[in-house]
């Protein structure tokens, strides 16, 4: 590999996800990370549907579901229990987007997998990339920039020894307690805090089998004694287990732990603890997402409750759209200015994720629990249908929520050509597919069996509805050849997905959002999008 054009800092989901953005378009960089990725906590349970769609951009999504510890097909059931040996309340099925079924919505369905799974399949990926090159055991401790480059100073953990790493741009993809962060002097705002947690890790041989209410991906047990939050994470009998409303300062032995574990699930196994550590859950927002030559991503720029699943997967978005953007710059078809779309488009997103995050972290299982939820009688009976009830009034935003997942909408962008400006953003939960610009173009499955996304360049995509228009998809072409930038034309036929894009003719984007639709292509069409009228 040649000299790095970027360097990232930090190999968990954000960082190679960038690194694999950049790789797929030979953009030389350079990943670092201090630790070596390894331990048996999760950190992150759910590839949600739209990771799991940039993976099969990528062309690595069978390698994820391969990698699946209970089968790509494991029902994803959130189960309500009074304990895993005691009484269901209610359950939710295929939460997360977690339904096998093909849909005409989206080309991947989500995945329950442990966060370290899905880094190993991304590590094996960038690493296949020429261009990328990964080091581990490697620490920054200091990065000056100018207006040309940033020097990063980095240091090998186990030597001690030092050495400057000289690129274009640097990025932050190195979490919540960001070195980078720090080093550029941008400060986290929000309410630090919310709740402080215990995550458990143990082995429980025989758990699965031993409890009644079938197969789940989580389980909310709501007793009065040890309510908590526990389910399956890996083969080999291993589980999490997060109990709710114990003294948040508290530090458990291993002992204490597993007498925990058998008092909320109401079952005597031979629990093993693997780890035990505290989270805390946060609702954090840098001031600012960049100074100068060097960005933050994921985590280094925003924190929330893990409520609902976001977090991971926002970062790896995040990573996604500074990646085209990178690319685009230091292959020369756009200006640097582009960069500054960044920010303006992603901070909203992290608005509107962390609201949903929040109100979700609002209702934990021991506020579910009730004086006589366990009564093998008529009265116990009536408690768990109005605690069902309850959990259904106030929990289904967080288990089916499609419309934060894929239907956000990039507005005030100044790469978005938007042919009525001004109409809002409706946001919902329930997905509602729309083409209007910023939005996620409309998923579809064509007549050929193939998902339209699948053709989707690597940079601009003109869909071509009707052959009266190709003119204007011509026009756009020629646009393109002229600054340089990557654009392919691809013509769909099926009626029904025209109709989901109103329009003879939408852009996309390498994102595959919609960056303009319309009739006639306006004369600075691409270089409005390319930003080279910012």
């Amino acid at each position: 590999m040649s000299d790095p054009q970027v360097i990232i800092v930090g190999a968990g989901p954000a960082g190679l996800a960038l690194a694999i953005e950049l790789g797929m378009r030979a953009v030389p960089c350079l990943v670092v990370e201090k630790n070596d990725r390894s331990g048996v906590a999760p950190r992150a349970k759910n590839a949600n549907i739209r990771t799991r769609e940039h993976l099969r951009r990528w062309g690595i999504a069978e390698r994820l579901a391969e990698a699946a510890p209970f089968g790509i097909d494991h029902p994803s059931n959130i189960l309500f229990v009074t304990r895993l040996g005691g009484h269901l309340i209610t359950r939710f099925e295929h939460a997360f987007g977690g339904n096998p079924q093909r849909d005409q919505r989206y080309s991947e369905h989500a995945q329950w997998i442990p966060q370290y799974k899905l880094e190993a399949v991304l590590l094996e990926h960038a690493r296949s990339l020429p261009s990328v090159r990964v080091e581990f055991g490697q620490e920054l401790v200091g990065l000056t920039q100018d207006g040309q480059q940033v020097t990063a100073q980095i240091r090998d953990v186990k030597s001690g020894e030092e050495r400057p790493v000289v690129a274009l741009y640097l990025v932050g993809a190195d979490g919540g307690r960001s070195t980078v962060r720090q080093q550029i002097g941008i400060k986290m705002t929000g309410v630090h805090g919310l709740s402080r947690n215990n995550m458990t890790i143990f082995e429980a041989p025989g758990l699965a089998e031993a409890q009644p209410h079938g197969p789940t991906i989580q389980v909310w047990q709501c007793n009065q004694e040890m309510p908590s939050f526990i389910g399956p994470m890996d083969v080999g009998d291993r589980w999490f287990f997060v109990p709710t409303g114990i003294a948040s300062e508290t530090e458990y032995t291993e002992d204490e732990l597993v007498e925990m574990i058998r008092r909320s699930t109401g079952l005597d196994l031979p629990y093993r603890i693997l780890s035990s550590e505290i989270w805390i859950a946060s609702r954090l927002l840098a001031d600012r997402y960049s100074k100068g030559r060097v960005f933050l991503t994921g985590d280094a720029c925003h924190l929330h409750p893990p409520f609902g699943g976001f977090g991971m997967n926002m970062g790896i978005a995040d990573s996604v759209d500074l990646g085209w953007k990178l690319a685009a710059v230091l292959k020369g078809w756009s200006p640097p200015t582009l960069l500054d779309t960044y920010e303006i488009e992603r901070r909203p997103i992290h608005d509107y994720v962390m609201d949903e995050a929040e109100s979700n972290h609002s209702l934990a299982p021991n506020q579910l629990a009730r004086d006589g939820i366990e009564e093998n009688t008529p009265r116990g009976e009536e408690i768990r249908r109005q605690v069902a009830e309850l959990i259904w009034q106030t929990k289904r935003p967080e288990f089916f929520s499609l419309g934060v997942v894929l239907g956000y909408r990039y507005m005030n962008s100044p790469i978005i050509r938007d042919e009525v400006p001004g109409v809002p953003w409706v946001k919902s939960i329930d997905y509602l597919p729309s083409a209007l610009p910023g939005s996620l173009a409309p998923h579809y499955w064509l007549d050929d069996g193939s998902s339209l996304y699948d053709h989707f360049g690597s940079g601009f995509t003109m869909l071509l509805f009707e052959p009266s228009a190709k003119p204007g998809a011509d026009a756009a072409r020629a646009q393109a050849k002229r600054l340089g930038v990557p654009l392919d034309v691809f013509q769909v036929s099926e009626s029904t997905v025209a109709s989901l894009y109103e329009a003879p003719l939408t852009l996309i984007r390498p994102d595959q959002h919609v960056a303009w639709r319309g009739t006639t292509v306006p004369d600075d069409l691409i270089a409005v999008v390319s930003g080279h009228r910012i």
